[in-house]
C-alpha cells in the first residue's frame, strides 16, 4: 500500500481503485467511478494490473474488467503492487515477489510463480525503482536501483540481496526514485530523488542520499509520482510536494484514507470519496453511505 494509507484506496500514475461501503469501484484519471467486485477487503494497482484481495484471502488479478479476474495467490494477509510487480505477504507472515517480465515491447506481465523473499514481514513497498519491506520488529530492507540514493544509507551502487537500511519503521511508501517511511514515534523521513518535493526540503531540486526527517505526527503516509500526503490521528490530511510546496500543509480533516497517484490524490472523509489534482482543492465525487 506504498501508494495508499488504507486496504480501501489505491492508485498508480493515473489508475484508482475505492472499497466504497462493500462495493469495489476502479477508473482512471477523472472518469466516473464504475462498480466491479464486490466481498473485497484490500485493493492495488500497479503498471499493468488491478488486484484485490477478497474476504477468503484470496487475490485476485486483472487488467481491465475484473469478470476476467483470476487467482494469483490463496492464504494471502496483505498485498503490495508497483511497478516492478508485486509483494504479497501471506498469512504465516512469510513475504513473496511477483516479479515483471518484458513481454518483446508489448509491456509486462507477472512471473507466474513467485519467489520467497523473507519470513516475519510486517508491511512492503514496491517503487519505481527499488523495493523494501519491513520486519515484524521493524527493521527496513531495500534491494534494486540506489542512483537516486533510494536506499538512503548513502550508497550509489544497486545491490543483488536486500540490505538493511532503517529502523524502528512502521510503514514505507516509495514511487519514482523515492522513498518514505513513518517510524514508531510518528515522524517521517525520506531519501532518493527530490526534483518535484515528495521528501519536501530534504535534498529538493536534485536528490537526498540519507533518510532525513521529513515531518512529525503522522499515523500514515503515502506517496505519489511527485507529491506525499500524511495522515494525522485527529483526522487531518497534509501534502507537500508538486504544485503545494515543500512544507506539508493541511488540506483536509476527517479524513479516514488517501492515496496519492500521478498528480492526483483520492481520500475517504466524511462518508464520501474524494479526488482533486496537486495544487487543487478536494472535490467530492462519489457518496459512501
Amino acid at each position: 500500500m506504498a501508494d495508499s494509507s488504507s486496504p480501501l484506496l489505491a492508485a498508480y500514475y493515473d489508475g484508482y481503485l475505492a472499497i466504497c461501503e462493500t462495493r469495489v469501484y476502479q477508473w482512471n484519471n477523472f472518469e466516473t467511478p464504475r462498480e466491479s467486485l464486490s466481498g473485497i477487503k484490500q485493493v492495488g494497482v500497479g503498471k499493468r494490473n488491478r488486484y484485490a484481495l477478497t474476504i477468503q484471502n484470496k487475490l485476485l488479478a486483472w487488467e481491465e474488467d475484473p469478470a476476467n479476474a483470476s487467482v494469483l495467490m490463496e492464504k494471502v494477509k496483505s498485498f503490495y503492487a508497483g511497478r516492478t510487480g508485486l509483494f504479497v505477504i501471506r498469512n504465516d507472515g512469510s513475504l513473496w515477489n511477483f516479479q515483471t517480465k518484458s513481454l518483446l515491447g508489448f509491456g509486462e506481465s507477472l512471473a507466474e510463480e513467485p519467489s520467497f523473499v523473507a519470513n516475519n514481514a510486517l508491511t512492503a513497498s514496491i517503487g519505481d525503482s527499488a523495493n523494501y519491506y519491513v520486519t515484524q520488529g521493524g527493521a527496513l530492507f531495500v534491494q534494486g536501483l540506489a542512483h537516486r540514493g533510494q536506499y538512503g544509507d548513502g550508497n550509489l551502487a544497486s545491490t543483488d540481496s536486500y540490505v538493511q537500511t532503517s529502523e524502528n519503521v512502521v510503514q514505507v511508501a516509495s514511487h519514482t526514485g523515492h522513498a518514505l517511511v513513518l517510524k514508531q514515534d510518528g515522524s517521517v523521513w525520506g531519501t532518493g530523488g527530490n526534483i518535484y518535493g515528495p521528501l519536501g526540503n530534504h535534498g529538493y531540486g536534485d536528490k537526498a542520499i540519507h533518510w532525513g526527517l521529513v515531518t512529525d505526527g503522522a499515523s500514515a503516509i503515502a506517496t505519489g509520482s511527485s507529491h506525499s500526503v500524511a495522515l494525522r490521528s485527529d483526522g487531518s490530511l497534509w501534502v507537500w510536494g508538486r504544485n503545494e510546496g515543500l512544507d506539508p500543509k493541511r488540506v483536509m480533516t476527517g479524513v479516514t484514507a488517501v492515496a496519492a497517484g500521478n498528480r492526483g490524490t483520492i481520500a475517504l472523509a466524511k462518508g464520501a470519496l474524494w479526488q482533486w489534482n496537486t495544487g487543487d482543492k478536494p472535490e467530492r465525487i462519489m457518496d459512501c453511505g
